[in-house]
């Protein structure tokens, strides 16, 4: 036997190497993580019930309307206050996304966060987007999962190597929990968040998804995020029509991702969020907007999920559609920079299936020759709401699967992958980075 099959038999008993434990412990990981996402997204939507409730029975012809505006404001206000307060006073990693957090722990930039991150971020993005921010409920069950893994891991005394496996695996398992896409979750850790394929995070990933989608389907249930009338394949007579939708995607996106960065360096100018009081007061100022927002536009608050939806129902006129894109384009960073935990992945789905929604009736519309191999401009909305996420985050492969796994859109992979593959090309062209690579660079610089 030579020197190179000798290091071969050595690294394949590396990996064999409590390759078991390792398995058991990642289905672990992804229960308890599934589980609390799942009790994370039933708050959410009984808070988003509730608003929503009383801001109807506000606007149902009462003498103190102005009154009930006023608390929804002041409630709004006071909500996201208290979340960035607890962030900046208790957990300061706690604040946005927390996957840059995530990837600086799995790249040994930053310790692993303390546990009291994981009731802070849960009761912090309670109150945030139960409020009305524009965020999504991604970025908190990743990064909780992320730091269940770690506990986990420590507790069922892994080595090091396998604590940041399980890390990794915790936080894909949050994100699959997020939205019912569990190759998507395995698939994120692959791309995204490690950044190479092995057998040992290949395997933790996948077993971590698949005990969190267990939990997730036992408590929430089985159906797709999304439920919209099965989509024909377009033919290849649309080829060009969605390099077109990724080329202006990629544009878009790149435009939200410097408009992220810009908002949250204003916030900072304004406000330093390593004060504990400027951060509150920051948080409040945005949530006067976002409770101003939700009095006269209830349906534009909030995650976006219903926005979603309606753009893939292709509901709402030309007009109405692009003024709500918009204004979301604008509440989305806005409510980022307000410093509580949340996401931007359901705020990005929901740009890009709008902005799929109006490209499709504007085709149609001009030319309606199109319509027989295009069916409806769902197709348009499930295609730009995988471009919009590739141009952004630059992970086309999570991105295309996520999509595909919450809408059953299986005939629409090849648009996807075309549509993707211009919204990649244009940001990078541009020179815009990822959005996690800046927000990574940029935590690091106001450590």
């Amino acid at each position: 036997m030579n020197d190179n099959e000798v290091t071969e038999v050595n690294i394949e008993n590396d990996e064999r190497a409590g390759l078991v434990p390792l398995a058991a412990a990642s289905i672990v990981v992804g229960a308890v993580t599934g589980t609390t996402g799942v009790l994370f997204r039933f708050a959410l939507e009984r808070a988003d019930i509730w608003r929503n409730a009383f801001i109807a029975w506000g606007h149902a012809g009462h003498d103190a309307a102005i009154v009930l505006m006023v608390l929804v404001v002041l409630a709004a206000s006071a909500a996201a206050a208290l979340a960035a307060w607890l962030v900046a006073r208790f957990a300061p990693m706690a604040s946005g996304s927390g996957i840059p957090h995530a990837e600086a722990v799995l790249h040994g930039r930053l310790p692993p966060a303390p546990l009291i991150l994981i009731p802070i971020k849960f009761v912090g993005g309670v109150l945030a987007i139960g409020a009305g921010l524009a965020l999504g409920r991604e970025g908190p069950t990743v990064q909780m999962g992320a730091s269940i893994a770690h506990a986990l891991g420590t507790f069922f005394r892994r080595n090091a190597v396998d604590c940041r496996v399980l890390l990794a695996a915790g936080a894909g398992a949050g994100l699959a929990t997020a939205f019912n896409a569990p190759i998507a979750g395995a698939v994120f850790v692959l791309e995204e968040l490690m950044r190479r394929f092995d057998t040992r995070t290949a395997v933790a990933a996948l077993g971590a998804s698949a005990g969190a989608i267990a939990m997730a389907r036992l408590l929430h249930g089985d159906l797709p995020d999304f439920h919209l009338p099965a989509q024909p394949f377009p033919g290849f007579a649309m080829t060009g029509a969605h390099l077109l939708l990724g080329a202006l995607l990629g544009l878009l996106g790149a435009l939200y991702s410097r408009l992220i960065i810009w908002t949250l360096d204003v916030a900072d100018a304004l406000a330093p969020p390593h004060s504990v009081r400027h951060a509150t007061i920051r948080a409040a100022v945005v949530g006067v907007a976002i409770g101003l927002l939700a009095w006269f536009a209830p349906h534009l608050a909030g995650g976006g999920d219903a926005l979603t939806e309606q753009a893939l129902l292709g509901r709402g006129t030309l007009l109405g559609v692009t003024a709500m894109f918009a204004l979301r384009f604008i509440v989305g960073p806005l409510s980022y920079a307000a410093g509580t935990p949340g996401g931007i992945f359901a705020p990005m789905l929901a740009l890009g299936a709008q902005t799929g929604l109006v490209f499709g009736r504007v085709c149609l519309d001009w030319f309606p020759g199109m319509a027989p191999a295009t069916g409806d401009t769902g197709t348009f909305a499930v295609v730009g709401m995988a471009a919009f996420f590739v141009a952004v985050v630059r992970a086309p492969v999570t991105g295309i699967v996520l999509v595909t796994e919450m809408t059953a859109s299986f005939s629409l992979l090849l648009p996807m992958l075309t549509a993707c593959f211009t919204a990649m090309i244009v940001p990078m062209l541009l020179r815009v980075p990822p959005i996690y690579d800046t927000l990574g660079e940029r935590a690091a610089k106001h450590r």
